[in-house]
């Protein structure tokens, strides 16, 4: 894969990433979410791990210089670029079951969710493995004293963008999210290279 390729609005994508490899992902025109799995190519139940990457990074802040950890507590991916520095990793990728709860209103949409499943099915991966999401660019702000969450639009201008490193060959699931709430309702494309 060469060049820059696009995620059209409200859909994903699934690929190969490998040990050493740099993966860029864009929110070319700002304010748009981008959903993050990363599974080990080599055993595809070794999956990313928001529990373990909050337990050794020791931030739920994650940007340059932290580390994406798996299940089995080895580093799968390096943020070495971060020009955003907003993300989240504590909320599950949207689905059609979110689109019931929260917007009751709208039609309903498969979300992030029901796009990876489908693009990670040709690597053997089931929804019930799909884990929490790293978030990429998703505004998720917690209260200090509640602990309550809100989600706000992300604060990405054009051309913001996330670099990460792999550590190990990993098969990726990226989205542009399909969520009201996370992009403070518009639906814009993401865009990302492999170099």
């Amino acid at each position: 894969m060469s060049g820059t390729q696009t995620i059209p609005p409200r859909s994903g994508t699934a690929f190969v990433v490998e040990k050493g490899q740099r993966l860029t992902v864009i929110d070319p025109e700002g304010g748009q979410v981008s959903d993050l799995l990363a599974f080990s190519q080599a055993d595809p139940r070794e999956v990313i791990s928001n529990g373990r990457t909050f337990d050794y990074e020791e931030t739920i802040k994650l940007t340059t210089g932290n580390r994406l950890w798996s299940n089995r507590s080895n580093p799968m991916l390096e943020i070495v670029e971060d020009s955003c520095g907003t993300h989240d990793f504590l909320l599950t990728p949207c689905s059609e079951a979110t689109f019931r709860h929260f917007y009751a209103d709208k039609p309903i949409h498969r979300g992030c969710f029901g796009n990876l499943a489908e693009a990670l099915a040709p690597y053997g991966i089931e929804p019930d493995a799909i884990p929490t999401a790293f978030n990429a660019f998703m505004n998720v702000p917690v209260e200090q004293d509640s602990g309550r969450l809100q989600v706000l639009p992300p604060p990405t201008e054009p051309g913001d963008r996330i670099v990460l490193e792999a550590l190990m060959d990993c098969v990726i699931g990226l989205t542009a999210c399909s969520a009201y709430d996370s992009c403070g309702g518009t639906f814009k494309p993401i865009d990302y290279s492999i170099a």
